[in-house]
Order: C-alpha cells, then sequence, then structure tokens
C-alpha cells in the first residue's frame, strides 16, 4: 500500500514522470533502473516494450527495500511510426532526420508501463526479485504533426529539447508548435498515462483512496 511511510517508488530517470507522478500528489521515491534499451534485430514495438518494462521492473524490484517503497511503478515510451520504433536521437542530425519523418503525418505514441507491489505482495510462488507485475498496460495516443518547414526543423533540433526524448521532440515544450491534434491520453506522449496509472493503482489495491489529502496535492 503506498504511504507517507512506503511510498511509491518510480524506477525512471525521467524528470517527466516524475513531475506528472508529483503534480498527482502521490508520496514518491525515485531509483532509475539502469537497463540495456536497445532494440534487436526484428523486434516489433509491443515485444521491444514488453522487454525493456519487465526488465526495468527486475531493476527496480533490487532498489525497494532500500527506499522502503511500499510499490514500484516502471515505463518506457516509443514513437511508431508505420513499422519504425522512433527512440531518442542519436545526435541533432538524427532529430532532424526523425522530425522530417514525423511532418506532416501521423504517428503513434506507445507508453507501457508496469506496477508491482511489495515483496510480501509477492505470489507464493514467486521468486523474490524478480519482475512479478501486479499490472502491465501499454497506452497508445495518436499524434499529428503539421508540415514542418526545413528551417522549423533545423531550428528546433538545434534547441536541443528533443535530444532526450523519443521522436525527437517535447508536446510539452517548444515542440508543441508541430502538433495538429491528438487523439488519446497527452500526458501519455509526456511519459506517462496518468489517468490510467491512477485506475491501475487503485484497482490493484496499491491505493487506498484518491486523491490524497488537500494538503499533499497543493
Amino acid at each position: 500500500m503506498i504511504d507517507d511511510a512506503h511510498p511509491l517508488l518510480l524506477g525512471s530517470g525521467s524528470p517527466r514522470r516524475r513531475e506528472i507522478l508529483t503534480t498527482l500528489g502521490l508520496p514518491l521515491r525515485v531509483a532509475a533502473a539502469e537497463v540495456d534499451e536497445a532494440g534487436r534485430p526484428g523486434e516489433g514495438a509491443a515485444a521491444y516494450l514488453e522487454r525493456v518494462t519487465l526488465a526495468k521492473l527486475a531493476a527496480a524490484r533490487r532498489l525497494q527495500q532500500a527506499v522502503g517503497a511500499g510499490a514500484i511503478l516502471v515505463a518506457d515510451t516509443s514513437v511508431i511510426l508505420g513499422d519504425s520504433i522512433l527512440g531518442k536521437p542519436r545526435d541533432e542530425g538524427d532529430a532532424r532526420a526523425m522530425l522530417r519523418a514525423l511532418s506532416g503525418r501521423e504517428h503513434q505514441v506507445w507508453t507501457r508501463f508496469a506496477i508491482a507491489g511489495a515483496e510480501a505482495e509477492l505470489a507464493p510462488a514467486a521468486t523474490p526479485g524478480r519482475a512479478e507485475a501486479l499490472h502491465a498496460e501499454t497506452v497508445v495516443t495518436r499524434v499529428r504533426f503539421r508540415k514542418l518547414d526545413d528551417d522549423e526543423v533545423a531550428s528546433y533540433a538545434a534547441t536541443g529539447e528533443g535530444l532526450d526524448k523519443a521522436g525527437a521532440y517535447a508536446i510539452q515544450g517548444i515542440g508543441a508548435f508541430a502538433v495538429a491534434g491528438i487523439e488519446g491520453s497527452y500526458s501519455n506522449v509526456v511519459g506517462l498515462p496518468a489517468c490510467e496509472v491512477v485506475a491501475a493503482l487503485r484497482a490493484v489495491g496499491l491505493l487506498a483512496r484518491f486523491p490524497l489529502s488537500p494538503a499533499r496535492a497543493s
């Protein structure tokens, strides 16, 4: 159960995910779960996200006891354009290439998140320290870019805003200038689907009530 004494452990170094959870007023600890996020030959988006998320959950499980967390949340986000997975750009030139590919087209943003409870809540047959998810879900949002001029692509890439983000843009930042519309969760594009995460935490019994006290949410 998540409370002041047993906060939610976010196994991610993403400042966007941390901000979303902080805005929701959840007691929080952050400890990035470092895993290899490189794709494998022929690996589709669904298989990639499932593999990486489970790896992050296993890594975060090893950190849980040290921070006294009551639950764990991990997530991974990918931008899907046609049959291609667009991860974080290697450099500014790669960012320009991604933005040109997205220009004037619709793409999808997939975020898969997984939730685990405390070690004591593992099923009897489970092995302590393993990635045993109480809930795992992939949320998909459709995003439509307007047609971008070459100078817009170059100027935006040069800001560096998108260099640490899948698809090379930030919908919550300057990158909003390129987004003509979305269908689905906005926070999912930022990095974590807030609505679905809260619903999942409630469904598996890790949040006794929500929202928490007014003092915490302020």
